[in-house]
């Protein structure tokens, strides 16, 4: 079974970010890799939003966590039985197949019940019981179908019906006053070659009348049962085999066991696990929305590797990736960023460059592995790289960004500065967020030796309006470094007309002490000429840490 491999960036993406797994993810379905989706692990921003509506592209699947769920470890979908179709040929299946339970399901494929061993014990035990009289839920057509048998008159061939079975072993005087005891219309009537039988139940009018050892039928009866209107078959086996095979004949459906808790795709492992230990065969049905089955999870199933690989691209960090990666295969690396404390228990593709934008890394692979480029993707891939270096201008911005972006213009027709200042007029409108989604826009965690803190960033024509807000801003900052226990929370708000930053600070004294940067205001400080979190102001952090934690 080929895995699904989901191709994901960090968490709170930016444009870089989201670009770049969508655009690997087409270059691997382009080489026929089909079980490859790009995802995205938070919700997109403005820019994003507007790159990916105005070329058409679909924006990658919302996977808010890799948190082990019950489709990341189902197997193939198992076998399952229609509601109507016989007991006995629906364990044969079972047999057949190996499996320990399956799904019973409706017409339209909905879920009714879980045939399974236990189940079908207490069925019997209930339908062999002396001290009852023998009955059964069936039809004509699924007792035809069970006992292999040759119908010779039917009628309501598929009306289930309740019916006692009544076997002619005795005295014709006795099996007579039996008969009588009973309801003739709802009384199936097993028999050999006993003439007299035959045509009594026959008179009698009996639901139906099967007759054992495919022994021959009197015309003259045959007839008669037409005009009363009784079902008559010939089994092929004899009267003991054929009065236990019609206790088989009864439809599946109506010996399904509902006690057992449905699980949902999106069920976390740890969800079902008291429900599936109290499960009769340490199994659950698994079903999706619609309640159409999808699989079924066993105990077995949590020991197995997941059924889903990962790649991450614009990060490298575990803590900066979308939450539970950890317990999932990462097959390859795709970033520009400082390397962080990844490690795997097998090699992996890594592919780490000095450049300023992942876009840049995953359009030089379309170019080395020949794949041409369409102009969605080609014109989102520009625009990664655009929103990533502040139109080129960035530090962090090399000559191979540049080149891309030139490839990349000269495919789309697209100018640069005009597109450019485009992507830049809508960064703007995020001065108008509320102060925790601001925060929480590529919002980035960092570990260094004894200490964990975040850096936001957002970028915008006119930061003054954000310190204008900076009573709703900093509390924010405050409320989630101490949630999150950490050293201190950082949003930079990079003006991108002057190419220069502010940072908005809140955090433990310690550290705040330490801050060597020109202070514009109470818990802001201005960071000048800086606009790159990664190559400017992360190193200078990273000192100022040091120093904190010394003493």
């Amino acid at each position: 079974m080929n895995k699904h491999v989901y191709i994901i960036g960090h968490k709170n993406p930016d444009t870089d970010s989201v670009v770049s797994a969508a655009a690997y993810a087409r270059l691997k379905q382009a080489q026929g890799f089909t079980n490859y989706t790009a995802a995205r692990a938070g919700n997109i921003n403005p820019q994003t939003e507007y790159i990916f509506e105005r070329f058409g592209m679909p924006v990658p699947e919302f996977l808010p966590d890799l948190v082990p769920k019950v489709a990341y470890y189902l197997s193939e979908a198992p076998a399952t039985v229609r509601e109507d179709m016989p007991l006995w040929e629906a364990l044969e299946l079972m047999q057949n197949n190996g499996a320990k339970a399956l799904p019973i399901v409706s017409a339209d494929d909905t879920y009714r019940g879980l045939l399974h061993y236990d189940a079908f014990a207490k069925y019997i035990i209930a339908k062999v019981n002396p001290n009852k009289k023998s009955s059964i839920n069936t039809s004509i057509g699924l007792l035809v179908k069970t006992l292999r048998a040759q119908p010779l008159t039917v009628f309501n061939a598929d009306e289930v019906r309740h019916s006692s079975i009544v076997v002619a072993a005795s005295y014709n005087s006795t099996f007579f006053k039996r008969l009588d005891a009973e309801m003739p219309e709802n009384s199936l009537v097993i028999v050999g070659d006993r003439l007299d039988i035959q045509k009594h139940c026959i008179e009698r009018r009996v639901r139906v009348l099967v007759i054992t050892n495919s022994s021959v039928v009197d015309k003259e009866l045959i007839a008669l049962a037409e005009k009363n209107q009784v079902s008559v078959m010939l089994s092929p086996f004899d009267t003991a085999s054929t009065s236990l095979l019609s206790i088989y004949s009864t439809p599946v459906g109506t010996m399904g066991d509902t006690t057992v808790p449905l699980a949902r795709l999106r069920d976390t492992l740890k969800k079902i696990r008291e429900p599936l230990a109290k499960s009769p065969s340490r199994c659950l049905p698994v079903a999706d929305d619609d309640n159409r089955v999808a699989g079924i999870i066993y105990e077995g199933d949590f020991l197995k590797e997941a059924n889903i690989e990962v790649i991450m691209v614009d990060h490298n960090e575990p803590s900066q990736a979308v939450e539970g990666i950890e317990n999932y295969k990462i097959i390859e690396v795709i970033d520009h960023h400082r390397l962080g404390n990844l490690s795997t228990r097998y090699p992996i593709t890594f592919i780490n460059k000095v450049v300023g934008a992942t876009s840049t890394i995953i359009t030089n692979l379309y170019r080395e592995q020949k794949v041409p480029l369409n102009r969605e993707t080609a014109s989102a891939l520009l625009c990664g790289i655009l929103a990533d270096t502040l139109n080129l201008q960035s530090a962090t911005t090399t000559k191979v960004d540049q080149e891309a972006a030139e490839y990349l213009s000269s495919i789309t027709g697209l100018d640069i500065p005009k597109l450019g200042h485009e992507l830049l007029s809508i960064s703007g409108r995020i001065n108008t967020k509320p102060a925790g989604e601001l925060i929480g826009m590529d919002m980035k965690e960092y570990n260094e030796p004894g200490a964990s803190f975040t850096v936001s960033q957002v970028e915008t024509d006119t930061p003054e309006d954000l310190v204008a807000r900076k009573n709703e801003i900093l509390p924010e900052l405050e409320k989630n470094y101490k949630e999150k226990n950490l050293l201190f929370s950082a949003l930079m708000v990079t003006d991108v007309s002057v190419l220069s930053s502010l940072l908005f600070v809140a955090g433990k004294k310690q550290f705040i002490n330490h801050i060597s940067f020109p202070k514009t205001e109470d818990g802001i400080y201005m960071l000048h000429d800086m606009v790159s979190r990664k190559k400017q102001l992360m190193p200078l952090l990273s000192e100022l840490i040091e120093k904190a934690l010394e003493e």
